[in-house]
């Protein structure tokens, strides 16, 4: 992986994304996000009701030779299993939720833009970690800009890291995220419920 020439396209096509709401009504809802399995990676991508958050499809995808793991270039070995299960739902949902950096990111171009910008589809990253900057008053702050939010979902739990990934405006992205999470859990539903299944889908593996 020449992380040189990676570097300069991401620094390049980040010059696309577009912070403001390219979206209209919100009547679905999805959730993407990968997780490891031995050497392989399996892909979980939901679509919820909005706003009941009822699930209403599930797709997976097992990629078997991921590119290896390199902090900042996450969207290069996980975007070929997600868009595999993306490009199954019969329906793609209004806006994605993404496990992994908006614009919260060294070149403001994490996963969530990356996917966003590769699908056309508004997506929001959501994360448990926050790489760059410094948050001020809940803001992430990053070169002068606002780029995310840190947001207490959870009593006593740290909190998570909500960035836009293209076609969502950063007020739409806290706003609604905010309004996804169902105690007790921490995450937005989407994501929570993807996690769940990709969890199951790996136990289910193991004993196999």
């Amino acid at each position: 992986m020449d992380t040189f020439e990676l570097k300069k396209e991401q620094s390049k096509l980040a010059n696309k994304i577009i912070v403001k709401d390219l979206f209209d009504k919100i009547k679905t809802i999805g959730g993407a996000e990968c997780i490891a399995l031995g050497e392989k990676i399996l892909a979980v991508v939901v679509v919820c009701e909005f706003p009941s958050l009822k699930m209403i499809e599930k797709k997976t995808y097992l990629l078997s030779s991921p590119l290896p793991y390199k902090p900042g270039y996450q969207a290069y070995r996980e975007m070929p299993a997600l868009m595999e299960a993306y490009n199954q739902l019969s329906e793609e949902p209004d806006i994605l939720l993404v496990k992994g950096f908006g614009i919260n990111h060294p070149r403001k171009f994490g996963m969530a833009a990356h996917l966003g910008l590769a699908l056309n589809q508004p997506t929001i990253g959501v994360t448990q970690k926050n790489i760059v900057g410094k948050v001020e008053k809940g803001k992430i702050i990053f070169q002068n800009d606002i780029v995310g939010f840190e947001i207490t979902t959870k009593e006593h739990a740290n909190p998570v890291y909500v960035s836009p990934g293209h076609g969502v405006s950063l007020g739409s992205a806290l706003d609604l995220v905010s309004k996804i999470i169902l105690p007790p859990h921490k995450m937005p539903e989407p994501l929570h419920i993807s996690h769940k299944i990709a969890k199951k889908k790996v136990n289910d593996k193991i004993k196999e």
